[in-house]
């Protein structure tokens, strides 16, 4: 039952309306991932991807396009107040150097040896750490093979309170921790009779 669940919890992705077999739309979510592994609340962060969407700035061409001033701009009005200098900063160096050493994010894939040179290629990326990399790879699963990273500890934690397995499972638990644990919020969990840790 627990399963059934947790298979039915849409992914941080799928709830943006990106189909992450669509080369574009990983492009996207790569851009979302770098927003929402900011040290800011995860409703700004999905707030300013929306915005970001609703805008047009979808692929490498129309981010650099916009230019920093505009990229700030957005990300003020989403609450980005404390980072949006160097988020903008970040994603404008990022995007460049994408494009002039890779191309895009589909041949960084197919250079990369394994796994783990997945990751280290992708944190070359200014702005991008580990966070950001588990984010944006622990949804690409099954899509590129390369894709597999180690669970975050928020997943590895649900995981133990909840007696599943951490990576087939990891996006929804992240998202219940973030949504239900984090704010204490056991009475409103849609796993809640099965946690172990229930308050």
């Amino acid at each position: 039952m627990i399963d059934e669940i947790l298979e039915g919890i849409p992914s941080f992705s799928e709830e943006l309306g990106l189909d992450l077999k669509n080369p574009e739309d990983r492009f996207r979510w790569f851009i979302a991932s770098i927003l929402f592994a900011k040290p800011i609340s995860f409703r700004i962060a999905d707030k300013t991807i929306r915005l970001f969407l609703l805008h047009g700035l979808t692929s490498p061409e129309k981010i650099l396009n916009a230019g920093w001033d505009r990229l700030v701009e957005l990300l003020d009005v989403c609450g980005y107040v404390r980072y949006d200098f160097s988020t903008a900063s970040n994603i404008l160096e990022t995007v460049k150097l994408l494009k002039e050493k890779y191309g895009d994010l589909e041949r960084l894939h197919d250079e990369a040896k394994d796994s783990k040179d997945l990751e280290k290629r992708l944190m070359e990326f200014k702005g991008v750490g580990k966070t950001a990399v588990n984010i944006f790879l622990r949804e690409l699963r099954g899509i590129w093979e390369k894709a597999n990273p180690e669970p975050s500890k928020m997943a590895l934690s649900m995981a133990e309170k909840l007696k599943v397995d951490a990576v087939k499972y990891e996006s929804a638990l992240v998202r219940i921790y973030l949504e239900y644990c984090k704010k204490k919020r056991c009475e409103g969990c849609p796993v809640g009779e099965y946690c172990s840790f229930r308050a």
